[in-house]
């Protein structure tokens, strides 16, 4: 008998930034063993810093946009995990009942960086690898812990 898929709801503020930065990166990384979806609080448009930065991995957004919690509330949806990654989330949805385990990965909102573009681009760029190392950490804990099937290929650095 096959298991089920470990699913992971990757929640931040807006839906805009880091919480898409983490959907995409645990789909590239890992997705044939996992099911990856990501929301916001009060969902936004997806910045365009976020598409560009994870392009620049060769990971295509088409298709994505920002989605509202509440698109996954009333349990339609059931998730193995729900990681929160702002402050602001972790405060503003205290519970959430669809999900067995809650992990709490606090990133700087790259949205809010100050300068120029160039300024604001290594921002996204910095929490974009700060994302990355995380999920890549978070994989190989639970391929060690037995809980998903090894890779058959090693996970490039960023």
């Amino acid at each position: 008998m096959r298991k089920r898929k470990i699913s992971v709801l990757f929640l931040c503020s807006h839906n805009s930034a880091r919480s898409q930065m983490a959907e995409a990166l645990l789909r590239h990384y890992a997705g044939d063993r996992f099911e990856v979806y990501s929301a916001g609080l009060h969902p936004s448009e997806i910045n365009p810093l976020t598409r560009q930065v994870l392009s620049e991995m060769d990971l295509d957004m088409e298709g994505q946009h920002a989605k509202s919690l509440m698109e996954y509330w009333g349990g339609k949806y059931s998730f193995t995990y729900l990681v929160v990654v702002c402050d602001r989330a972790e405060q503003e949805c205290p519970l959430f009942p669809f999900s067995t385990y809650r992990l709490f990965w606090p990133f700087e909102d790259p949205s809010a960086a100050q300068g120029g573009d160039a300024e604001r681009l290594e921002v996204f760029r910095k929490v974009r690898d700060q994302v990355a190392h995380k999920v890549r950490e978070w994989v190989r804990e639970l391929e060690l812990k037995g809980l998903i099937p090894k890779s058959s290929t090693q996970t490039a650095e960023v």
